[in-house]
């Protein structure tokens, strides 16, 4: 299975997926090929830049020729050009108070944008989700990565209708209406399928700090949009103080990735990086996409914390000893064995030793005290390392029987047939149990060397 790991070390949005996906070897041509086929005025400028000394693509949008401005740049501008036109209005005053922006997705503002985009409505609200869908649909690309692009504006949708208390149609986004986002969504969808793979993991998202400037007023990172998106997604801050999530990456990433983990086990294929539009010092401002197949995952020992019982029984009834073992192991005892021992006064006796989980303790102890002569039961807790553990089932002549695996660093390191399967066929067939075992064991191995050979 092919599989590519999206690494948001320092966050992710559209336009940084989009660098990824053409460094990482999809045809910048099917980008260019799709962004004509929305037919929004937008063309596609791809560039080789360094963050932090790290190469990546730079991936910007250009709509009627027009650039985006990054975030701050643009209400530099904006606030600026605002108070030199009072400043120069006949008996006012000079003053500043922005006009209310159409927030972009990729840390981008734009100015006029009804007059760039074409994407306001008559009453200058951003469009609606119908008439997003309406644009997708008439766009002459594959079937399903229209309906890709059309779940990432749908989860922008309900993370935009839960933070304004609004129903997910009568939501007008003050961001993902504008043509950029529009580029931004419908090449991650375009260009995710084009990269041939079965799925899409993600890192935990490095979501910045500090606040963001939003139509609705200043908040903290991540935007209010972006926290909703990323519900059941691991995050954490970094000291940089910056919005590294935008909307566009969270919902992409929703919609994308089928779980979140560190790297996985995979035989690399390729990788691409994709830049963001800030270059931060000692920070690599890029998000990595590393393309692979996939690879069974190592099975290690593990340590695991038990409790230990045990009691010297120098009166028992032999007979007992064997019942209150089986008793025991039925009551959820992970192991139980008996060690014989010279007690005091020279008696002969039994060590009775009982391995269980905590919360089974209190039980296995009174079945002891219920079940044998002791009058008292040692209890600590030890630590113990096993090894990974599995069954497979071997066909033999008299059926099925039932192979326990034990592996270490992905190799098996030990297999014994299971003991009540073969003592079944043994009673039913009337055979020895040893051919049973016999025949269990060397069913095992020829299906290994068949495994092998292929």
């Amino acid at each position: 299975m092919r599989i590519a790991y999206l690494e948001c070390f320092s966050g992710i949005s559209g336009d940084m997926f989009l660098g990824a996906l053409l460094d990482a070897g999809v045809s910048s041509g099917l980008f260019e090929s799709t962004v004509a086929a929305l037919d929004v005025g937008a063309r596609l400028e791809t560039s080789e830049v360094t963050r932090s000394g790290i190469r990546a693509l730079k991936v910007d949008v250009y709509v009627n020729g027009e650039k985006d401005l990054p975030r701050e740049e643009y209400w530099k501008q904006h606030t600026h050009e605002h108070e030199h036109e009072h400043a120069h209005a006949a008996g006012k005053r000079s003053h500043s108070h922005p006009h209310q922006p159409v927030q972009l997705l990729e840390h981008n503002y734009a100015p006029d944008v009804s007059a760039r985009t074409g994407l306001t409505t008559a009453h200058g609200h951003g469009r609606g989700l119908r008439e997003i869908r309406e644009i997708i649909g008439k766009a002459a690309i594959p079937e399903s990565t229209r309906q890709t692009a059309i779940s990432i504006f749908e989860a922008l949708g309900a993370a935009e209708a839960r933070v304004h208390n609004s129903d997910i149609e009568a939501v007008h986004f003050h961001e993902v209406g504008a043509v950029d986002a529009l580029v931004d969504i419908v090449c991650a969808a375009v260009g995710a399928e084009a990269l041939g793979v079965d799925e899409f993991v993600c890192s935990p998202l490095n979501v910045g700090g500090g606040t963001v400037q939003c139509a609705h007023g200043t908040f903290p990172v991540p935007a209010p949009a972006t926290l909703e998106l990323l519900k059941g997604a691991p995050v954490y801050s970094s000291m940089i103080q910056a919005e590294l999530v935008t909307p566009t990456g969270a919902a992409i990433v929703k919609i994308l990735a089928t779980r979140f983990a560190s790297f996985p086990r995979m035989r690399v294929e390729r990788s691409g990086y994709g830049a963001g539009t800030r270059d931060f010092p000692d920070h690599p401002n890029v998000v990595r996409l590393t393309v692979g197949e996939a690879q069974p995952e190592i099975a290690e020992t593990s340590s695991q914390l038990v409790t230990m019982l045990e009691a010297n029984l120098d009166d028992l009834n032999p007979q007992v000893f064997g019942y209150v073992m089986e008793r025991l192991l039925n009551e959820g005892a992970l192991d139980v064995f008996g060690v014989p021992v010279q007690m005091k006064k020279n008696r002969p006796g039994m060590l009775l030793t009982v391995l269980c989980a905590a919360d089974q303790a209190g039980k296995l102890a009174n079945l002891i005290f219920s079940e044998t002569t002791t009058l008292g039961v040692r209890q600590r807790e030890e630590h113990r390392r096993v090894l990974a553990r599995k069954w497979v089932s071997v066909p033999t002549r008299w059926g099925d029987v039932r192979i326990k695996l034990a592996s270490m660093n992905g190799a098996v390191t030990n297999f014994s047939p299971e003991y009540e399967d073969c003592r079944r066929i043994a009673a039913e067939r009337h055979i020895p149990l040893k051919t049973v075992m016999q025949e269990a064991v060397q069913a095992y191995v020829r299906l290994s060397e068949a495994k092998e050979a292929e």
